[in-house]
């Protein structure tokens, strides 16, 4: 069986620490051997790679840039008439990607207009996000990146997100079908939209190209009290083979090397 290795989402651990740079430094010392994060676009490359260098961390993940926050964007990649924003910002995400040498980007999908009906703008936000998905697919394969796309939960934390479930994430990628565009998994938004996760992860494990973590539903350390059974389901990534990094994405109960006492059992994998 694959051994499991973790990585820390430097955007939600280690949040202690006001500079991304110290934040890898710190997980680094926390015995990770590599870090994710969503957005890094406002710290200098030059010192994101020095930290880098200092503490030999893998990057496994970024997200492309949110868009405009103050307009409460999350996301262009299926936002009509946003497609050549989307454009920009996903050669900025392939340029720190490719300084950092990380090998994987969530192509994040983005919201429904505010005040609209999902189901008015379902099939023309599906069609954009398959054209914008298909078109980075192209450029990703020219530098071996993976894409990834997230379905995020709109019952607790996004109502307006596009992409929500598992199967609304396997259609479109198989519209898409390209074999570097692949299906993120965050454990904690697919039990909130659908549960049944021993089903969805043997189902969908072939789509799988990063995995997420967190308790449910205070999205905690994963040995938070909470309703999902970790060590059941780590064991079961252990059975299927998944070799890719999982990546920590929790809000700590406290300072984060305090939590991370449920880590221990699997730091073999991480050394």
């Amino acid at each position: 069986m694959a051994a499991l290795k973790f990585c820390a989402n430097v955007s939600w651990l280690f949040a202690e620490l006001p500079e991304f740079p110290q934040r890898l430094q710190a997980a680094a010392s926390a015995g990770f051997r590599a870090v994710e994060a969503a957005w890094l676009y406002d710290t200098e490359l030059s010192s994101l790679r020095r930290a880098k260098e200092q503490t030999g961390l893998q990057v496994a993940l970024i997200n492309t840039p949110p868009g405009d926050l103050q307009r409460g964007e999350l996301g262009l990649g299926a936002v009509p008439g946003r497609e050549q924003e989307f454009r920009q910002g996903l050669a900025q995400a392939i340029h720190y990607a490719k300084a950092l040498d990380c090998k994987r980007i969530h192509l994040m999908a983005g919201r429904i207009p505010a005040g609209a009906q999902r189901s008015a703008v379902a099939m023309e936000m599906e069609a954009t996000f398959v054209q914008n998905l298909s078109h980075a697919a192209d450029l990703l394969s020219e530098e071996g990146i993976l894409g990834l796309i997230e379905p995020i939960n709109t019952r607790i934390t996004d109502p307006r997100y596009f992409l929500n479930s598992p199967h609304q994430a396997a259609v479109i990628l198989q519209k898409v079908d390209r074999p570097n565009i692949k299906l993120q998994m965050d454990v904690y938004h697919w039990q909130i939209m659908d549960g049944n996760l021993t089903m969805n992860i043997r189902k969908y494990f072939p789509l799988i190209g990063h995995v997420q973590v967190a308790q449910v539903p205070d999205r905690h350390e994963p040995d938070s009290p909470g309703e999902v059974n970790f060590p059941y389901l780590f064991s079961l990534l252990e059975e299927l083979g998944y070799d890719g990094f999982i990546g920590c994405e929790y809000q700590p109960l406290g300072p984060t090397q305090a939590g991370l006492g449920w880590l221990r059992a699997y730091q073999g994998g991480q050394r």
